[in-house]
């Protein structure tokens, strides 16, 4: 699969792009036979409509695509990859009537329309290609839509095939792609080299928990993305209902985000010194797993108390961030399928996200906005920092009483990142239901966003 653009050329065919408002002026400007077959086909402008206006010889010669209004454009996004699959194969190219400000995003939508996990079984192409529209970087259009697909591959895996070693395999790829340096402690060397927790919740599993971390660039503010790679949770000691266990291959969306981001700003030559932190472990049932009540000392020194065995993404975390902060770097990011909480506060098409940085929050609002990557900002809330205190430990893992679970597994992330400046995403990394641009399955979030917002967030 290619997510690039069609060559230009005498061959790709002209696309108008027609609000409701304006079908009927643009109609009285054309010939009278097309506009009475637009008409006749009842082409109205609406979001998703698509004609092919015929030729001479009846082959087709042009498109409409329907633009909707600017107020049901605000209900979607990528009014353009909602008609695209109703083209015939071959190369199109924009004439009119797409608003430049739209020019970007709508034809980076267009890219990710084209997208199929074949894995397992073979998937028809997308049939029309689209000419990168004149003023966009084509190149780093190409290079956001390689990142997603990354993202969307790895999490649509099964974990049969993306267990540790696999997830492993993945990051080692990226780095030889792109020139980075990798380094992976696995088993029990992550207890010699001070990563007890991470050996601790992937110990019980077959395949052996590990760190992942890859370096890239040696100039220019230091950023660290840490991933939550759990590559299935079945919950351990504290088992899952099959109901709740049917997705975890996505528990690993956190890892296939940084990834994939990481992917973007190595593609498009970011100047910065990227390190990208991923513990990789699978949350399995043995008589070596770990147990409900359990007390763990963590990398930074600070014990927890284990109340539950199903919130253990938050306890891989910990050791990588902590690890992260060692070194001070500029900005630490951490991206995680980590709570169901954060689904039940915005569902699952926004990231929420933690930052008390105003800089951060208000680079990374308005690149959401621009690149269509909605995202939310939910608090540090310090008043509930009471309820990560248990009686016998530093923290706790799963406080009781099922408030603010989003909030709490944050602030308890926090406890682990105190030199550097700290952003936390709780994403849900997966498409319910086909939209444009996002099929159902596997989805990156937040990670556009960021990509368009860290240059300004670096950069002071």
């Amino acid at each position: 699969m290619s997510l690039t653009f069609a060559a230009d050329g005498p061959d790709a065919l002209p696309l108008h792009i027609l609000e409701e408002d304006a079908v009927d002026a643009w109609l009285d400007t054309q010939e009278a036979r097309d506009a009475a077959w637009v008409r006749a086909m009842g082409f109205t402008g609406g979001i998703g409509q698509a004609l092919v206006l015929p030729g001479p010889d009846g082959a087709p010669a042009r498109a409409l695509i329907g633009f909707g209004t600017a107020a049901k454009r605000l209900r979607g996004r990528f009014t353009l990859a909602a008609a695209a699959s109703k083209l015939p194969e071959g190369a199109w190219r924009i004439a009119d009537g797409l608003p430049e400000d739209l020019l970007e995003v709508e034809a980076l939508g267009w890219l990710l329309g084209g997208y199929r996990f074949d894995r397992y079984k073979s998937a028809k192409p997308a049939g029309a290609r689209l000419v990168a529209p004149e003023g966009v970087d084509a190149a780093r259009l190409e290079a956001i839509a390689a990142g997603e697909a990354l993202t969307r591959d790895l999490i649509n895996t099964p974990a049969s095939d993306m267990g540790p070693p696999e997830l492993e395999t993945a990051a080692r790829k990226l780095a030889e792609r792109h020139g980075a340096s990798i380094d992976v402690t696995r088993g029990e060397a992550l207890l010699e080299n001070n990563l007890p927790m991470i050996h601790a919740v992937g110990r019980a599993a077959s395949r052996p928990p590990r760190l992942i971390d890859m370096r890239w660039g040696d100039e220019g503010p230091a950023l660290t993305l840490v991933g939550k790679g759990v590559c299935f949770d079945t919950g351990g000691l504290n088992l899952k209902p099959g109901a709740s266990m049917g997705l975890m291959k996505k528990d690993m969306g956190g890892a296939a985000a940084v990834l994939g981001l990481a992917h973007m700003l190595m593609a498009t030559g970011a100047r910065m010194r990227l390190r990208i932190l991923i513990p990789a472990v699978e949350n399995s049932v043995s008589g070596d797993a770990f147990r409900p009540q359990d007390v763990l000392t963590s990398r930074k020194g600070l014990t927890v108390e284990i109340n539950n065995t199903d919130a253990e993404g938050r306890l891989v975390l910990a050791d990588a961030l902590a690890l992260a902060d060692e070194e001070k770097p500029d900005q630490i990011i951490s991206m995680a399928t980590l709570t169901g909480a954060a689904r039940v506060a915005v569902g699952p098409d926004l990231a929420p996200y933690f930052s008390d940085d105003p800089l951060f929050v208000t680079a990374l609002e308005a690149s959401a906005v621009a690149v269509a990557d909605p995202v939310w900002r939910m608090p540090f809330h310090d008043p509930y920092e009471t309820m990560i205190e248990p009686d016998i430990a530093d923290l706790d893992n799963a406080p009781k009483g099922g408030f603010a679970g989003c909030i709490t597994a944050a602030l308890f992330l926090r406890r682990f990142v105190t030199r550097s400046r700290y952003a936390h995403f709780d994403i849900y990394g997966w498409q319910p239901s086909a939209a444009p641009a996002r099929p159902k399955g596997g989805v990156g979030q937040g990670t556009r966003a960021l990509y368009g917002a860290l240059a300004g967030i670096l950069k002071r």
